[in-house]
Order: structure tokens, then sequence, then C-alpha cells
């Protein structure tokens, strides 16, 4: 969140991606930092145990989102 902050203040457009589990801790991040709302992608939780091919799915099913959230 800080790196979006950061980016954002660049005048760089940027998105938040993180797994589901976050959705919440993302929100009160956001607020907290004072961004009403962050530009934000959830991919499903867990991440950690995933093998590189689940990983590239992931990242696959995220990726027009992802695109959304940068240039909507």
């Amino acid at each position: 969140m800080h790196d979006f902050v950061t980016l954002e203040g660049q005048g760089v457009r940027a998105a938040f991606v993180a797994s589901s589990e976050f959705v919440a801790a993302a929100a009160a991040q956001a607020r907290a930092l004072g961004y009403a709302r962050v530009p934000a992608v959830f991919v499903p939780h867990p991440i950690q145990d995933r093998t590189d091919a689940e990983m590239r799915e992931l990242a696959e099913q995220a990726l027009e989102m992802i695109l959304a959230a940068v240039t909507g």
C-alpha cells in the first residue's frame, strides 16, 4: 500500500494487488493513508502454497482486472 501511495504521489497510476484474505486490511490501510478508495485487485487466498503453474493461472485470471484498475 505504501508503494501505491509513493507511485500515485509521483503521478504514476497504480493499483494494489493482494489475496482475498486482505480485503479489510487493505481498506483500513488505505483510509489510514488518506485514500478513501485504492484501485485494488484481490486474488484467491492462499498464495504461499501455490505452484508456479497455479500462480501463472492466477495472474492470467487477474490481468484484465489489473489493467482496468490502472487505466480506469
